[in-house]
């Protein structure tokens, strides 16, 4: 409402309800923006200050800074699912979920059968491995014997029935020979046995030579530098006897005469 623009110019007499027209109110305003001149001075009311702020620390920060990446990266997370989902022709996020568990028990499976036919190509592998060893081995030994052979080492028996085992003495002394000089070759076996067999010949039936300084047995069984045993002298009835016989032979005598 616009002020009125006409005023008396003496004041109106007090206690007449027709000295102003309008009665001064707090709830009129005039179109000017003024409120009545009549009306009394607002009391001044405390403004509001503006709100505490609250300082945060430097991990303060960055754990908040955390929890909404990660609610972020939830976030994504959960709609590429849903997206993923669709795209596949799952109805919801759930059922792609069970499709996957069921994919990865599938895997699991395969994978565990793959290990059992791993496992069982390497037992294979070794136990071939193993019988090639075992071969190896036993074609060495044969190859040691028979060049053992060769030079005259041979298991035999004696006079008495007693087994003398000269080929399992070489081949234990050709082992250790070849376990010392690390070498296994043809030309190292033979050099060995060679050696072997100057060291030991009666091992490959040589008789070894008698020692410097040991006399050559005596003819007759007598022993080794001793004297031969002298002849028995003859018996007195066996020197008459002689006697009588070349007697008779020379004609001196008579067959028939007494003794």
């Amino acid at each position: 409402m616009r002020r009125p623009a006409l005023h008396h110019p003496h004041p109106a007499a007090t206690g007449s309800g027709w000295s102003h027209p309008y009665a001064p109110s707090p709830a009129i305003f005039y179109a000017d923006g003024d409120p009545d001149p009549a009306a009394p001075p607002a009391s001044d009311q405390p403004k509001p200050g503006p709100p505490p702020t609250r300082t945060f620390s430097q991990d303060e920060v960055a754990a908040l800074a955390a929890k909404e990446k990660a609610q972020g990266e939830r976030a994504g997370a959960r709609a590429a699912l849903v997206k993923w989902a669709e795209d596949n022709g799952f109805s919801n996020v759930d059922d792609a979920q069970a499709f996957i568990d069921e994919a990865r028990k599938a895997r699991e499976a395969q994978l565990s059968e793959q290990e059992k036919q791993a496992q069982k190509l390497e037992a294979d592998r070794k136990a071939v491995e193993a019988e090639k060893a075992t071969l190896a081995a036993e074609r060495r030994t044969i190859r040691l014997e028979q060049t053992l052979t060769r030079l005259g080492a041979v298991d035999s028996t004696n006079d008495q029935g007693e087994e003398i085992p000269n080929l399992q003495d070489a081949m234990a002394m050709l082992e250790r020979e070849l376990r010392a000089s690390g070498d296994d070759s043809p030309e190292a076996v033979a050099t060995a046995a060679d050696r072997i067999k100057k060291r030991r010949p009666e091992l490959f039936g040589v008789t070894p030579p008698p020692a410097p300084g040991t006399p050559p047995p005596a003819p007759g069984g007598a022993p080794a530098g001793g004297q031969q045993p002298r002849t028995p002298a003859p018996a007195k009835d066996a020197v008459r006897q002689e006697a009588r016989r070349r007697a008779i032979e020379m004609g001196l005598r008579a067959a028939d005469d007494a003794a």
